[in-house]
């Protein structure tokens, strides 16, 4: 169990980014502070809140926090993990859930420079995020003003000199390539030059700029001096590297490890397009007297064996002895070049520190189990798996027939996510029929705003053997999909014993961890769709022809449908039949037989 108090004690007094969860494991609420510890306790005070905040905290079972070198990168990293996530009580972030690009379109003829918000593969060339709007608005209308650019969006059928340029021209803040006055040539150069400004190649410009206020200050023309020292500073303020933003469009993993004792933390940091999109803990147990260059090697096998996405480099802190070997490996599953690195200095070593102190940090305030997605994975030969949905079938008789659809993600379940199924075109007790509509029904929603739907699982596990199996990846073949599907292979007290892979059993005798896993999966699929079944069979006991028979209550109905399976079946039955029933006496059953004749 998480216990709020005393992970707030061992909250680090530095800047981050919090994520509050609910009872469900759902992200609540994300934020940045300058001072985790502070800020995360205020939370806990009785002090004065907003009523959403109060609500919002009255839910929270649980929190995480990321570590940052400064609130810069905090502000970043929060927009990112709001934009991604969605929490309900970020509400007052909304309309500025994202940071502001500056945009080139390079794909047009005479390029323009502009404040976006949004990000297009388009062809055009994107600067930022930033997180001072007001700097990047000031730094374009300092680079409008420099370089004299077209602020239109036509695009130009016909350039000629009798073409009527507007009124930009006329104030010397457009050329007019409309009708002429510059080559297309000219003009790229120029658009060179500002992507050169915003690449950061801006001292020189910077160096003039201080001149020219001195001068204005000398000559007492404190207005003009003023206007050319906001400049500066908005220029500044926009060049302020942003180690979340600055890497270029670099594909990197950072393996951060902590090794303390008998257990090993990882902490991996997704980077791509230069940005820091995501991380994932791992841990790993028994290791004793293994270096944190051979945890790194195991971590890099483990991993990338079967893994969709590669990244160009990898950092890691300690070089490897089989360094070589290992990036040939990487190299020839990506099919592209892939390097393993050791940052000395510079932005890429302070990411790597990021993820270490992060591992350090997860290693004294988590719980150290191994991730068992992580190790199932690894078992059944899939490159990870989040997202799994375990289907089960739950009747008594043929009355009442249902499916239940339970998910989990990141090992944990994902109540909002679960689905009923009340079976519709399946006649009588068939499982694996019923199994496929289930299925099936459910892929058909793929395409539906139901976020439980719409995003595909890693994996879906099958309440039995080949059947089960066989019956969800014809679903999944007629639907137009294809997820991997593993059968849960029970004993005789109805426990999983085995999984079935590909045609073969893996007994799980010897992975305790996975196996713990599975029964969770398992028991809870089970619950959730016989509650369900429960639910239906007591709203239809509630009213039946039943009710109308003197000596017939809520028991003996439950104990007849129970036996019989549905209405029509008891109509059906000899008085020899009813009279086995326990508390049906010869009278009731002629009572019954009557009603029924």
């Amino acid at each position: 169990m998480f216990d709020i108090k005393s992970e707030l004690k061992k909250l680090p007094k530095e800047p981050g980014v919090y994520i509050m969860h609910g009872a469900n494991d759902e992200i609540l609420y994300v934020g940045k502070a300058i001072n985790l510890k502070n800020r995360v306790s205020q939370y806990f005070q009785k002090n004065s809140k907003s009523p959403r905040i109060e609500k919002m905290v009255s839910k929270i079972k649980r929190f995480e926090y990321i570590i940052v070198d400064n609130e810069v990168e905090a502000l970043v990293l929060e927009c990112n993990l709001i934009k991604k996530h969605r929490p309900p009580y970020n509400v007052m972030l909304k309309d500025d859930k994202t940071y502001p690009y500056i945009k080139v379109t390079l794909n047009e003829t005479f390029p323009r420079v502009f404040i976006t918000r949004s990000f297009v593969e388009d062809g055009s060339k994107y600067y930022g995020p930033y997180t001072d709007v007001y700097a990047v608005r000031e730094t374009l209308d300092f680079i409008k003003e420099l370089f004299p650019l077209k602020v239109c969006n036509k695009e130009f059928k016909e350039i000629s000199s009798e073409n009527r340029p507007c009124l930009n021209y006329h104030i010397k803040k457009c050329l007019a390539p409309c009708r002429g006055d510059i080559s297309v040539k000219e003009y790229r150069d120029m658009i060179d030059q500002v992507c050169s400004f915003l690449d950061g190649h801006y001292d020189n410009i910077i160096k003039k700029l201080t001149e020219k206020m001195n001068l204005a200050s000398e000559n007492m023309q404190y207005e003009q001096a003023a206007e050319l020292r906001d400049k500066i500073v908005a220029i500044k303020k926009v060049s302020e590297k942003q180690k979340m933003n600055t890497l270029s469009n670099d594909e990197i993993d950072v393996i951060g490890i902590n090794l303390i004792g008998s257990t090993a933390n990882v902490e991996i940091f997704t980077v791509r397009g230069g940005k820091l999109l995501g991380r994932e803990k791992y841990a790993f147990k028994n290791v004793e007297g293994a270096t944190e260059s051979e945890i790194s090697e195991t971590f890099i096998k483990q991993f990338y064996i079967k893994r969709f996405y590669i990244p160009r480099s990898i950092l890691i802190r300690n070089n490897l002895e089989d360094k070589e070997l290992l990036e040939t490996w990487l190299t020839s599953l990506k099919g592209s070049k892939v390097t393993i690195n050791v940052p000395q200095r510079g932005e890429k070593n302070r990411l790597l520190e990021m993820a270490e102190k992060n591992a350090h940090e997860t290693f004294k305030s988590e719980d150290k189990t191994i991730n068992p997605s992580f190790l199932l994975a690894r078992l059944i030969g899939l490159d990870r798996i989040e997202k799994i949905e375990a289907y089960d079938i739950s009747n008594i008789g043929n009355s009442d027939i249902v499916g239940g659809m339970v998910t989990f993600v990141n090992n944990k379940p994902k109540k909002s996510f679960y689905r009923r199924f009340k079976i519709k075109f399946t006649d009588g007790q068939d499982d694996l029929k019923c199994t496929y509509e289930v299925v099936y029904r459910r892929l058909n929603n793929v395409k539906t705003e139901d976020e439980a739907f719409s995003i595909l699982p890693d994996l879906i596990l099958a309440d039995g053997g080949a059947g089960q199996v066989s019956a969800i990846e014809r679903a999944l073949d007629d639907a137009g999909y294809s997820v991997p599907v593993v059968g849960m292979v029970k004993n005789s007290k109805h426990q999983t014993k085995a999984l079935l892979v590909n045609g073969k059993n893996i007994p799980l005798a010897k992975y305790p961890e996975i196996f713990k896993f599975i029964y969770e999966i398992q028991e809870e699929v089970h619950r959730f769709a016989i509650t369900y079944h429960k639910n239906l069979r007591s709203k239809g006991l509630s009213k039946s022809e039943l009710d109308e028979i003197a000596g017939i209550g809520e028991v003996r109905k439950r104990e007849l449908l129970k036996r019989f399976g549905s209405i029509e079946a008891i109509k059906k039955a000899s008085i020899e039949e009813l009279l086995e029933i326990k508390g049906i006496t010869a009278e009731i059953a002629k009572k019954l037989k009557e009603k029924n004749s």
